[in-house]
């Protein structure tokens, strides 16, 4: 599948973390231990990778998006998040944080992550795939592939997991 695209080559590497190379990914994630201390936010390291798999689960056909805003919001808001340089601000909620954790350990759920990940590459293989974006709307692969990057970037950087070059 072809990551790289006209939507996708609009932003720099300096803006978009890779999601497509798992191994410097799960590098990254690897680099978290339980007791990692975030640079901003109430999220323990194993409660954001819990996160971020929920929200790639929404991409892969595991559960069922459906659009919170009316389209009009929805279609300027991705105008907005996806085909901009505009970053996910810190401390943005949505909702109360789990005390619960799904996985037994953080390696577990980093191994599950890169799962889920290879989950929505094969999802989006059937021509024409759609996924529904909470606040954006249906949204394509290459959609998928930049709102992927910006909210990973955006944890990662919670972590202080990137070297400035590419933060």
């Amino acid at each position: 599948m072809e990551i790289v695209n006209s939507a996708v080559t609009q932003f720099n590497s300096q803006q978009l973390v890779e999601t497509s190379n798992r191994k410097h990914l799960a590098s990254l994630f690897f680099q978290l231990n339980a007791n990692s201390v975030p640079v901003w936010g109430k999220m323990r390291p194993q409660q954001m990778v819990e996160h971020l798999i929920d929200q790639v689960q929404y991409t892969n056909g595991k559960k069922i998006p459906y659009c919170e805003v009316p389209e009009e919001q929805a279609l300027l808001a991705k105008q907005a998040n996806i085909y901009t340089d505009l970053e996910i601000p810190r401390n943005v909620m949505f909702g109360e944080i789990s005390d619960k954790l799904i996985y037994p350990d953080l390696s577990t759920a980093i191994h599950q992550l890169i799962i889920e990940l290879a989950d929505f590459d094969q999802y989006f293989r059937k021509p024409g795939s759609m996924a529904i974006h909470g606040g954006f709307g249906p949204m394509n692969y290459d959609e998928w592939i930049i709102w992927h990057s910006k909210h990973f970037k955006h944890h990662l950087k919670q972590f202080d997991l990137l070297v400035s070059a590419q933060a």
